[in-house]
C-alpha cells in the first residue's frame, strides 16, 4: 500500500513540477481571461493528442474491437461502482446527505446483488448515478476554479480541481484499502484509462470533424461541464461584459467607415 502512495505522489509531484516549470515561459499575445497560460497550455495538449493517436486510441480500439459488449459495459459498471466511493465521500463534504444517503445505497446495491457492481442494478432501482470530487466539493465551498490547465496524459483541468486530484486520489479512492501489490493496482489502472478512452472514441471522433479549433472546442465545453457540475445543473448566469462588447463594435464600425485609399491618377502630358 506504502508504495503505490509513494508511486501516485511521484507521479502527481512529476506533473504539477512539469506545470509550474512550464507555465512560466508561456505566453500568448491575447490569453483568455479563464486560460491566461494558454501557451502552454497548447503544448501540452499537442503532447496529449500525439500520444493518443500513435498509442492509447489505438489500444482502446482494439481493446473496443475484441472485447464484447456485455463485458466492456460490465468493466466500466465495475470502476463506476469504486467511483461511487468517492462521490459519497465528496457529498458529505458538501453537506448533501440525501445524495450520499442514495448513492450509498447504490453501492450496496451493486456491490451485492450487482456482483461487485459488474452488473447495475441500483439505477433500475431508481438509484441514480451521480458524478462529484473534491474540485466540485471546493467549489462548493467558494473556491473558483483558477486557471484552465491541461495536465500531460490527463488532460483538462483547471488549478482548483488539479489540487482536488491529491485527496480523491491518496484518501477517498478504495484501491488504496485493498492488499493488492503495486503492480495489481497499476495494472487496474491502466484497464480503467483504456476502458475509459474506449468509451469516448464516438465522441473523439465528433470533435475531429467538427471543431474549428480543437484545443478551443474541448476547453470551453470542459469548463461550461465543470459549472454546471459544481452548481448541481443550475449555474448562475455569467455577467455580461457590455464595454468589451461596446469596444469591439466601435472598432468594426470604424473599419466599415474607413473609406478606401484612392489611386492617384496621373495626368495627360500636353504637348
Amino acid at each position: 500500500m506504502r508504495s503505490t502512495h509513494v508511486l501516485r505522489r511521484s507521479v502527481l509531484l512529476s506533473l504539477l513540477g512539469l506545470t509550474a516549470l512550464l507555465t512560466g515561459c508561456a505566453t500568448v499575445t491575447h490569453p483568455v481571461e479563464s486560460d491566461p497560460w494558454e501557451g502552454f497550455n497548447r503544448r501540452v495538449f499537442g503532447f496529449n493528442k500525439t500520444l493518443d493517436e500513435t498509442l492509447i486510441k489505438p489500444i482502446a480500439t482494439g481493446y473496443k474491437n475484441a472485447t464484447p459488449d456485455l463485458v466492456d459495459r460490465g468493466v466500466t459498471n465495475f470502476f463506476s461502482n469504486l467511483d461511487d466511493v468517492i462521490v459519497i465521500a465528496n457529498q458529505i463534504l458538501q453537506g448533501k446527505p440525501r445524495e450520499a444517503l442514495s448513492d450509498f445505497s447504490r453501492l450496496v446495491w451493486n456491490s451485492t446483488a450487482g456482483i461487485l457492481g459488474f452488473i447495475d442494478v441500483a439505477t433500475h432501482l431508481d438509484l441514480p448515478k451521480h458524478t462529484e470530487d473534491f474540485g466540485q466539493t471546493l467549489g462548493r465551498w467558494g473556491y473558483t476554479p483558477g486557471p484552465y490547465l491541461v495536465l500531460p496524459i490527463l488532460g483538462p483541468s483547471t488549478a482548483r480541481d488539479t489540487i482536488g486530484l491529491i485527496p480523491d486520489w491518496f484518501v477517498f479512492d478504495p484501491v488504496n484499502y485493498t492488499d493488492l501489490s503495486m503492480w495489481e493496482r497499476l495494472s487496474l489502472t491502466a484497464i480503467k484509462f483504456i476502458d475509459i478512452r474506449a468509451d469516448l472514441l464516438g465522441a473523439s471522433a465528433i470533435v475531429d470533424t467538427a471543431a474549428l479549433d480543437e484545443y478551443t472546442f474541448i476547453r470551453d465545453a470542459f469548463l461550461q461541464r465543470r459549472q454546471y457540475l459544481v452548481y448541481d445543473g443550475d449555474p448562475p448566469e455569467e455577467d455580461f461584459d457590455e464595454e468589451f462588447l461596446e469596444d469591439e463594435l466601435e472598432e468594426d464600425e470604424l473599419e466599415e467607415e474607413e473609406p478606401p485609399a484612392e489611386e492617384e491618377q496621373e495626368e495627360p502630358e500636353t504637348g
